[in-house]
């Protein structure tokens, strides 16, 4: 039961989102990656990168509840890297650290970046 209600929260963050990673502004997908590889001419590891994941802003270990409120899309690479630190950062942190490499160019692989700037 749980897991379904995260699932409809993920969801309807990435429609609120249009689909957007909430650190990156990446596109994201949901269910079947091959739409998404054939759109960009990537491949599945690296559209596994965009998979849309629920992203809770403040963390259950802290508290944060499984809540509309409490939860944000993020692709699974965002999702992956702040939650990879012994101490992950509070999901403004993140956001602040992300947009920072974004502007510095350094977030992704130079090839997927020609493959965005289209969008």
């Amino acid at each position: 039961m749980k897991a379904k209600r995260l699932k409809t929260l993920r969801i309807l963050a990435a429609v609120r989102q249009s689909w957007r990673c909430h650190y990156c502004w990446f596109p994201m997908w949901e269910g079947d990656p091959n739409p998404f590889i054939t759109r960009y001419g990537i491949s599945k590891r690296e559209a596994m990168r965009f998979q849309c994941t629920a992203e809770h802003v403040r963390a259950r270990c802290d508290g944060g509840e499984d809540s509309a409120v409490n939860i944000v899309a993020a692709c699974r690479a965002c999702n992956g890297l702040r939650h990879r630190r012994k101490k992950p950062p509070s999901a403004d942190c993140h956001a602040v650290h992300v947009r920072k490499r974004l502007a510095e160019g350094r977030w992704l692989p130079e090839h997927l970046w020609a493959v965005f700037e289209k969008e």
